[in-house]
């Protein structure tokens, strides 16, 4: 058996308010664009996440939101918010889904989709995970809590750019 994980990170989000709180800031125009592009090309390739695990910042629960896929479970934390590689894996370790589809932040979420591959895609964006950027990678195991580092292999890898409007 194998098991699907997608690793977005947050779409482009606003700084219209400088002095709002990090954690408080929605997606600017380009961002929404962006994030319903990303769950289209997602939809239309078939990998349909099962189960979603998030930062609950306000620019992740909306990149979700206008994605506009469905998930049988999606769980927004505040330990996803700005975590790193390790702490992604420790909430992929308790993940259910076949398929989870995992939302976070730079750096964390760009260490964690690099340390997990045997080997990066062939994209000189994949290594600054641009904002929405988005990697499908498959392991073969019956339990998420077996994924190792770097035992992984990428099926896909896309920014949104490369994407159709």
């Amino acid at each position: 058996m194998t098991r699907t994980l997608i690793l977005t990170r947050h779409a482009k989000s606003s700084w219209d308010h400088p002095g709002m709180d990090d954690h408080a800031r929605p997606l600017n125009k380009r961002g929404r664009r962006s994030a319903q592009a990303i769950g289209q090309w997602l939809s239309e390739k078939g990998y349909l996440p099962d189960e979603v695990l998030s930062s609950d910042s306000a620019r992740t629960r909306e990149t979700w939101d206008r994605m506009k896929l469905a998930a049988k479970q999606t769980t927004f934390t505040r330990a996803l918010y700005h975590t790193d590689a390790q702490g992604l894996m420790h909430a992929l370790s308790g993940a259910t889904g076949h398929c989870v589809l995992m939302l976070g932040h730079n750096p964390g979420i760009a260490a964690f989709a690099e340390g997990l591959v045997k080997a990066p895609p062939p994209h000189d964006r994949f290594f600054d995970y641009p904002t929405c950027a988005t990697t499908v990678i498959t392991f073969p195991v019956e339990d998420w809590a077996e994924v190792t580092w770097q035992d992984g292999t990428v099926l896909d890898f896309v920014i949104p750019r490369e994407l159709p409007e």
